[in-house]
């Protein structure tokens, strides 16, 4: 495949809506971050703090090459604020924690995740509206 295959999926990438590009990005950078913050409880945990700060690092340069994309597209061409990017964030931020909690560190259900879900919809409601 090579360089073609990788221009391609650019070029799927730049035909979608800006916003759609900012949101696609988002979720890609937050499951890195999301590995790099919390996976190292489950796979190093016997490694010293160290070693798992080290991984963690390398895995979180994957988290800002999309993510930096993405706050730049967001803010420079899609017209988001900071605010409603950082909010945007936050709420994939649960989207993609809950699932991650609950498969791949075994953690159980809580309501508490649904509540803190539509607190997040109301955050998402004021940064949003208009005045």
């Amino acid at each position: 495949m090579g360089v073609a295959a990788d221009n391609r999926r650019m070029n799927i990438l730049a035909s979608l809506p800006l916003s759609l590009q900012t949101i696609l990005l988002l979720v890609g950078s937050n499951v890195f971050m999301t590995f790099a913050w919390y996976g190292h409880l489950k796979n190093m945990a016997s490694a010293p703090w160290y070693t798992a700060a080290a991984v963690s690092w390398g895995i979180a340069l994957f988290e800002y090459l999309l993510q930096v994309p993405a706050n730049r597209i967001g803010f420079q061409e899609a017209g988001f604020n900071v605010a409603q990017l950082k909010i945007m964030q936050e709420v994939i931020t649960l989207t993609v924690f809950v699932p991650f909690a609950m498969v791949f560190m075994k953690q159980a259900f809580k309501w508490d995740f649904v509540w803190a879900g539509l607190c997040m919809v109301g955050a998402v409601y004021f940064i949003f509206r208009t005045d």
